[in-house]
């Protein structure tokens, strides 16, 4: 990345979303930053966050600057799946954090100058109504969700490192998806039979999820490559 800041590392949560970044990177052939799972879920990634602290390198440096990757879903009819979007905010039940200013500018400078700036909503479980998607857009102003943005940007902030995140749409607003949350453990993995019995109650629904969501994994790899090229 010619004329722009190093990355220490980027935050991606567990499982697929993981192995796109890892795919994405093992394409770039400059130096890269570390890639570093995270579980699931605000309530996890709170009790991971600080036990990852006391033993990371990543602190070592005054300032490190964060990239937190991943696939999130839409709250707005304006962002379909697959599309790019950079957040310049996040909120979490009435508390809002910005991410790092200069951090996302150089990102959108970087990747392109029309990549969608969003503000997004991190909720404590899986929102899989299409109503209920767009009335959250509509009374909280977000445009997308994911569940560790806010938790995230809360710990960095606290320890002096500058943050941004960068997610791909993986399910829209439009059509219900199955309610996975039952399938995520209290430490933020996914329980694979919950997973599938919730998938196979819905297979209309659980149909469109996995397409949306291999379509946002493969976009999510391509952007890691470009991001480090």
């Amino acid at each position: 990345m010619s004329n722009f800041p190093p990355i220490q590392a980027i935050f991606v949560p567990q499982g697929a979303e993981y192995k796109a970044v890892c795919r994405g990177l093992s394409r770039v052939t400059d130096s890269k930053p570390t890639v570093i799972p995270i579980p699931i879920g605000v309530k996890s990634l709170t009790t991971y966050l600080p036990k990852f602290q006391q033993d990371s390198w990543l602190f070592n440096s005054p300032q490190p600057r964060v990239l937190l990757m991943g696939i999130c879903g839409s709250l707005n009819p304006n962002y379909q799946v697959g599309e790019i979007v950079l957040y310049q905010e996040c909120v979490y039940q009435t508390r809002l954090l910005p991410c790092d200013r200069t951090f996302t500018s150089q990102l959108h400078s970087h990747l392109d100058s029309t990549l969608n700036l969003v503000k997004a909503l991190t909720s404590d479980r899986v929102i899989c109504s299409a109503a209920e998607k767009r009335h959250l857009g509509e009374t909280v102003g977000a445009d997308v969700v994911d569940m560790e943005g806010f938790a995230a940007l809360e710990f960095f902030n606290s320890v002096g490192a500058s943050v941004a995140m960068l997610r791909v749409v993986s399910d829209d607003c439009h059509y219900d998806i199955p309610d996975l949350t039952s399938a995520i453990s209290p430490d933020g993995s996914l329980k694979p039979l919950p997973l599938a019995m919730n998938l196979l109650r819905q297979p209309f629904a659980a149909t469109r999820l996995i397409r949306g969501s291999l379509r946002g994994l493969k976009v999510l790899e391509e952007v890691t490559r470009l991001l480090f090229c």
